[in-house]
């Protein structure tokens, strides 16, 4: 039987209320990698017609997190972001990303983004699940069809972002 959407809102916030830390967060990676293998489920939540690039699929009324499907279907680069306030976890299900780490090497101040070097770069595929925590700036490169479940600590629609650019 597949895992449901309901069933991964009930045990992501299961994990997150036995601890909202680090911890919790990474149990949280162990159930998105759970549902990536789960056949059922992407076939049924991340469809191109649904989740092209991005939809909310649950958002927890009490704790407030979503678990959000992404579908790329042409390459994807995108620039260093962090999640402003929010933390976030992706898991791929089907293509690669390159993911790529970077740090702040100089703090924007007013309306001066902050300035970021690369530090590290990898790939993530299918089964991958990655934690963000919050302020950990990242940047994906897809090159063909991508298919994820990210989960946000927050919706990131009603957030703003940091202001961050390559140094």
């Amino acid at each position: 039987m597949s895992y449901t959407l309901e069933q991964l809102g009930s045990d992501i916030r299961a994990a997150l209320k036995a601890d909202p830390g680090n911890a919790g967060k990474q149990e949280v990676c162990k159930l998105v990698t759970r549902v990536l293998g789960d056949r059922e489920f992407i076939a049924k939540h991340l469809t191109a017609d649904q989740c092209k690039p991005r939809k909310v699929l649950y958002q927890d009324p009490e704790l407030g997190f979503c678990i959000c499907g992404h579908v790329y279907e042409k390459p994807a680069h995108g620039a260093p972001h962090d999640h402003g306030p929010s933390w976030a976890i992706y898991g791929l299900a089907e293509g690669d990303t390159e993911m790529t780490d970077w740090k702040i090497v100089k703090k924007g101040e007013g309306g001066a983004p902050s300035l970021v070097e690369p530090t590290v770069s990898y790939v993530m595929r299918p089964g991958d699940a990655h934690f963000y925590d919050i302020g950990v700036v990242h940047s994906p490169k897809r090159d063909g069809l991508t298919r994820l479940v990210r989960i946000e600590g927050e919706n990131l629609d009603h957030i703003k972002r940091s202001n961050i650019k390559a140094a």
